[in-house]
């Protein structure tokens, strides 16, 4: 699933292409995607300039004159930029055509992505709307961890994934940073202490901005490319390394499900 890192890399990789450029008109070919495209969606965006490509959690804005797109990439998705009139592939579901003969295309074999408009402000909308702070503002810290976790018995890994204590940290990033912080995903959130959280932030900060860094060189990806924009290959310490050993102590990482998700940890180092 792509996630923030490969979000923004995304956004970086198309807002040249879309921001300041009228629309031509939107195709779509399957509207059957998580929820179904909205219908009449051409005509009301047709005209309308790309005025900003934006994101939030994982959701890439593109605001126009008309309205905002809300973009999700959900399971499978990617997008990319072609020349208007190239022939769509399987699973090309959503093009947005632009008037400089440029054209945004959604691909996404599990129809698990969406395309929503709002003429509301984006952030009134119900998907964005209560989302907690972006992990690489100056809103998320220590602190904000630490006191939102109090009470907290959830799982620690469990709790830093929830969109409402901080969006776009997801399966991967949380088991790193975890990792990083010496601490034990199954710990109870609210049993964590200040100090220790300082340190998970600090850490949710470095593999992210590490993640989005290393996704600059894939940018050329984005336009014209036979194939699905590969994102980037990671550096990972601890997931999907089940049974390896920990570059810190030299013991056997582990795999747990929490959450309904894959975890992986160092039964030594983290605690």
């Amino acid at each position: 699933m792509p996630e923030l890192p490969e979000v923004e890399t995304t956004r970086r990789g198309v807002a040249p292409f879309l921001e300041g450029n009228a629309i031509a008109g939107l195709v779509v070919r399957e509207s059957r995607l998580r929820w179904p495209v909205e219908a009449g969606l051409d005509a009301r965006l047709r005209g309308a300039t790309v005025e900003q490509v934006s994101r939030r959690a994982k959701y890439l804005l593109i605001q126009t004159g008309a309205g905002c797109l809300i973009w999700h990439l959900g399971m499978s998705g990617s997008l990319r930029i072609v020349t208007d009139g190239r022939p769509p592939r399987k699973h090309d579901h959503v093009d947005l055509v632009l008037a400089n003969g440029h054209c945004l295309r959604f691909n996404d074999p599990r129809r698990f992505g969406f395309v929503l408009f709002t003429e509301l402000p984006v952030g009134e909308h119900p998907r964005l709307a209560g989302l907690g702070p972006e992990p690489l503002s100056g809103d998320f810290d220590g602190s904000h961890l630490y006191l939102a976790s109090r009470g907290r018995r959830a799982p620690v890994k469990s709790f830093l994934m929830d969109s409402a204590v901080v969006v776009g940290v997801g399966n991967i990033y949380a088991s790193e940073a975890l990792y990083l912080s010496g601490i034990h995903p199954r710990r109870p959130a609210g049993r964590i202490a200040l100090p220790r959280y300082q340190r998970l932030a600090e850490n949710v900060k470095a593999v992210l901005a590490a993640a989005i860094a290393q996704g600059g060189t894939t940018l050329r990806d984005f336009r014209d490319s036979d194939g699905m924009p590969g994102y980037f290959s990671q550096s990972l310490r601890v997931y999907g390394r089940e049974g390896e050993a920990c570059e810190g102590c030299g013991g056997t990482i582990r795999r747990e499900v929490i959450g309904q998700r894959s975890t992986f940890f160092c039964g030594r180092c983290q605690r």
